[in-house]
């Protein structure tokens, strides 16, 4: 199965972008939903904005999902979906539009996410607590079985667990942890009879990561097949080994892809296609690739092309998939795998004697685990043990061709499309039948009130006209909201390194002349994106230094950031934005930092921000901007001390004693 994960500006242009695509030889699709959607918002909400559109399509109802699929028989489209918290929701838009098209259920194929458990981890696109998800799982799953059975109710997506952080041991572990637990979820439900928790087992699909250590990565894939053949023997009963079978796609690792250099993205996407392909009994059923790009924005249909020609190389003009595993008998690839394996099993049985995953998140053990591994992975490349060819070493560079157009070289999102989708979505709400969406909406509550099915509900709802907002928000009046831990109170410090001595002793330094006890950062978070991996990392290196932190972690507004940052008194307000939402969510923080008095407060940016916008951003006032480049945290920090001292009129060469005719009294 091959496919390109897209979705971006609207429905009518992400239908054109699905058509062109499987013109060109795509087999299947992959669906990108922006933000808003994926958190439950509807494109006129507060906290949507600046992010409808950004980095998917956004889907406000059944009209968004129509147009969506529009001409594309979903009946012989293998559909996946990345949504997670709202997947209840999508499933149903996807059911009633297959309906209208004319397709059975019982032969529509495809996946929906509905890995809950990572969202607290890593993407951060929860909504409602741990264990609540759980039962919106366990009722998808009972329904498909029934009416959608070949259809992949849930994938558990150790992919972004990779991302955070993790080690092959702890990608294994954790996601298995996760397994364990939908399926408990299920069993226990008593919605399904324990002589079909085989059915249950063979519909279940994983969604992972593939790093450039790519002989590490089918180690660890043959790994992760001989755990689950093992779990769902002896924890579930399944006796068919079909059924046992592990079945995966896998996308590569976008955040390895360097913006420095862009063009070596292609040979480590090819790298990382090879741990996934090369051993025939692991080897993924689905396979789709990011662009080269990606570390500038958001890719063009062009990029999206190039990922997928590779595959088509490989499967085509190879001869890698005519052959029997390559692996078969190597003593090498046997102790690998064995590591792995021995090391996993003591991570899931660690989880399991916590009580289960959802003790594990509540905790903030997993996320802690993840944050301390990542800093352990940033500190490798700054010391250049970990060699990122580009980055750390081999940095002298000819001007590259691809990159020389600027910002033509990344797709652009017109700022109209969320004017227009908030429009749109008020022109539904106004031509449907008011009392059908109040009656929908009110049997939503009260089934969410109860134990009972609630996809009869949803389903309803999407036949009323709800939207994407209204059905989030009455599960939300029901279930609550859920805000994760941060990890940050379990990374362990970088030690006392020549650099970061140095950076401890300005800090010191610069504190004493401000007349006032430690310098504080707040970390801010604004919007919808839920990628927290970098403000995490700048965190966890900024305390190190000496600096106190503040950080309140994911989706906040521009008001909230403003509130925290005038009543803790901050030197310093350092923002993280990775979804393209910059050029909208940083002014809003600029301007009501100015309202609040504190427009004299330095602030600085991270994400992934093109250098046209870096300069737009800076004539708006941003002290700083750092992008994936700046990838030398110690040195980031270094930066930031220096911001300081420059909006607060200290000079660069720092002088023990305070600035004369300063008012040496801070406002703590």
């Amino acid at each position: 199965m091959m496919r390109t994960y897209a979705g971006h500006s609207s429905a009518a242009a992400t239908n054109a972008l699905f058509r062109r695509n499987l013109a060109k030889g795509q087999t299947g699709l992959s669906v990108a939903f922006d933000l808003p959607t994926q958190t439950g918002y509807d494109p006129d909400h507060e906290l949507a904005a600046g992010e409808v559109g950004r980095v998917g399509v956004p889907v406000a109802h059944l009209g968004d999902l129509r147009a969506l699929f529009q001409g594309i028989p979903l009946a012989e489209m293998n559909t996946s979906m990345t949504i997670n918290a709202p997947a209840m929701w999508l499933l149903g838009l996807y059911s009633i539009v297959a309906t209208e098209q004319g397709a059975q259920l019982d032969r529509c194929a495809g996946t929906t996410q509905n890995d809950i458990i990572k969202e607290y981890l890593s993407r951060g696109t929860y909504i409602f607590p741990p264990a609540v998800s759980l039962r919106l799982t366990a009722d998808i799953i009972a329904y498909t079985l029934g009416e959608m059975p070949r259809w992949n109710p849930v994938n558990i997506c150790s992919y972004h667990l990779q991302e955070a952080g993790a080690t092959p041991v702890q990608e294994v572990g954790f996601a298995l942890a996760t397994a364990v637990a939908v399926l408990d979820a299920v069993r226990d439900s008593g919605q399904v009879p324990a002589e079909r928790m085989g059915d249950v087992v063979q519909r279940m699909s994983f969604f992972v990561n593939a790093g450039v250590r790519f002989v590490e990565e089918i180690a660890k894939m043959r790994a992760f097949g001989a755990l689950w053949d093992e779990i769902t023997r002896d924890r579930y009963g399944v006796a068919n080994p079909k059924q046992r079978r592990f079945r995966y796609g896998v996308q590569v690792n976008s955040l390895g892809l360097t913006e420095a250099q862009p063009e070596n993205n292609i040979q480590r996407i090819v790298l990382e296609m090879l741990g996934v392909t090369l051993s025939r009994d692991a080897r993924a059923r689905a396979v789709q690739l990011p662009a080269w790009n990606e570390a500038l924005g958001l890719p063009r249909p062009w990029d999206q092309q190039w990922s997928l020609r590779m595959q088509q190389v490989l499967a085509y003009e190879s001869d890698l998939l005519e052959y029997p595993d390559l692996f078969d008998g190597s003593h090498l690839m046997t102790a690998l795998v064995d590591d792995i394996v021995s090391g996993a099993r003591v991570e899931l049985e660690k989880v399991l004697e916590m009580g289960g995953v959802v003790a594990a998140v509540e905790t903030g053990y997993l996320k802690s685990a993840l944050v301390a591994s990542l800093a352990d992975r940033r500190r490798r490349i700054e010391a250049g043990t970990d060699v990122v060819v580009g980055v750390n070493r081999f940095t002298e560079t000819e001007p590259s061709p691809l990159t020389a157009a600027g910002a033509e070289a990344i797709e652009q999102v017109d700022p109209a499309v969320e004017a227009a989708a908030a429009t749109a979505v008020g022109h539904w709400r106004a031509s449907r039948d008011a009392a059908a969406v109040d009656a929908a909406l009110d049997q939503l509550r009260e089934d969410a009130a109860s134990t009972r099915n609630l996809m009869s509900a949803t389903l309803d709802c999407v036949r009323a006209g709800v939207t994407t907002g209204e059905w989030a928000g009455a599960l939300r009046e029901v279930f609550g909201e859920y805000r994760a831990p941060t990890g940050l109170s379990g990374a362990v410090g970088s030690g006392a390194d020549g650099p970061l001595s140095a950076v401890r002793a300005r800090v010191a330094a610069t504190a004493r002349q401000l007349g006032g006890g430690r310098l504080r950062l707040l970390v801010g978070k604004p919007g919808l994106d839920g990628h927290s991996n970098g403000a995490e990392q700048i965190a966890v290196r900024a305390r190190d230094a000496g600096f106190e932190v503040v950080y309140q972690g994911i989706r906040l507004t521009a008001g909230q950031i403003v509130a925290a940052a005038v009543e803790e008194d901050v030197d310093l307000v350092g923002l993280s934005v990775l979804s393209g939402s910059h050029l909208a969510a940083v002014p809003a923080v600029l301007a009501g930092l100015h309202a609040a008095g504190r427009g004299d407060l330095p602030v600085v940016v991270g994400g992934i921000i093109p250098e046209t916008d870096t300069q737009t951003l800076r004539d708006a006032g941003v002290a700083r901007v750092f992008t994936p480049k700046d990838f030398a945290l110690t040195g980031v920090i270094d930066e930031l001390v220096t911001v300081v001292r420059h909006a607060n009129g200290l000079p660069d060469e720092e002088d023990p004693a305070p600035v004369p005719g300063r008012d040496t009294v801070r406002r703590r």
